[in-house]
């Protein structure tokens, strides 16, 4: 028997022909690899970036070395970084499992789990960049009103090297934001499934 799409297996478990859900879980399950997988390696590599600037300058026979610790928002950013990273890699690992046993997402919990932890990284992730930004913004215009000098002048290798990094903490923050929309796809498709399984047994 089918109705609305919706067919019902000898085990008596609700199957949708009609919007081919394994095809669209397998398709979501590849981008979201993707995008935990270019996140983890640019989470990296703005962290790393970031980490290993220095630059030494002499000020009145004064040697000054800039590291990234000298600002609280590049701290921040390279701790969201490290953290976006830790994330992606154990949720890709998870696609990965889930693809290679070609289960489909139907837990409601696993789901909700999977959205929030998308969306609380987004959140920091999107936090670490603008604080860096408008950190950055002050080093390099500077603040007259509150006498705050244009450090980029005296440390431009350190703010180009900076600036990278806040660029790589960037795309990682907009791909976050992606996939929080996937997660919430996801989500959202399977309240829907169960919307058409109940018109089903109507």
């Amino acid at each position: 028997m089918n109705y609305l799409g919706v067919g019902v297996s000898p085990g008596n478990v609700p199957v949708y022909h009609g919007t081919n859900l394994k095809v669209i879980d397998r398709r979501v399950r590849v981008a979201e690899l993707v995008l935990r997988c270019v996140i983890c390696v640019l989470s990296v590599l703005a962290a790393v970036l970031v980490v290993t600037d220095t630059q030494v300058k002499e000020i009145f026979s004064i040697q000054k070395k800039a590291r990234f610790t000298d600002m609280k928002a590049l701290v921040f950013l390279v701790v969201a970084n490290g953290v976006a990273a830790a994330y992606s890699l154990v949720q890709g690992v998870r696609c990965v499992v889930a693809m290679v046993r070609g289960s489909v997402l139907f837990s409601k919990p696993l789901a909700w789990a999977i959205f929030s932890g998308d969306q609380a990284m987004a959140y920091l992730t999107v936090a670490a960049v603008g604080a860096a930004a408008q950190s950055a913004v002050f080093a390099k215009l500077g603040q007259t009103e509150l006498q705050w000098l244009k450090i980029c002048n005296m440390y431009a290798k350190f703010c180009n090297q900076v600036g990278e990094g806040i660029v790589m903490a960037l795309l990682v923050s907009l791909s976050m934001v992606v996939l929080s929309c996937i997660s919430a796809f996801s989500l959202f498709r399977l309240y829907g499934s169960t919307k058409a399984k109940n018109n089903f047994r109507r």
